[in-house]
C-alpha cells in the first residue's frame, strides 16, 4: 500500500516543511501539505503528520522524520 503523509503547513514552525520534502521527492509515497489539519492542540505542541490517517509525532522535526519512517515500515509489514 502506498503511504499517505499529510503535513500540516500551521506546524511548519517547528520544521516540518524540512521534514516533508524528503518525502515528497519520493516516487512511492503521496505527500499532501494542508493548511490545516484541524489538529489546533497538537500544532501548537509538537511536530506531527499523519501517516494513513493515523498520527505520528514526535520531539523535533528530525525525530518526526525517523518516526514516520518507522511508521511507513510498519505498515508495509502488516
Amino acid at each position: 500500500m502506498r503511504p499517505i503523509i499529510e503535513f500540516c503547513s500551521g506546524n511548519a514552525h517547528f520544521g516540518t516543511d524540512k521534514v516533508l520534502k524528503p518525502f515528497d521527492e519520493h516516487p512511492d509515497m503521496d505527500v499532501v501539505e494542508y493548511g490545516c489539519l484541524t489538529n489546533c492542540g497538537q500544532c501548537y505542541l509538537a511536530p506531527f503528520a499523519f501517516v494513513n490517517d493515523e498520527i505520528v509525532e514526535a520531539a523535533t522535526a528530525e525525530e518526526l522524520y525517523s518516526a514516520i519512517l518507522y511508521k511507513i515500515k510498519e505498515i508495509e509489514e502488516l
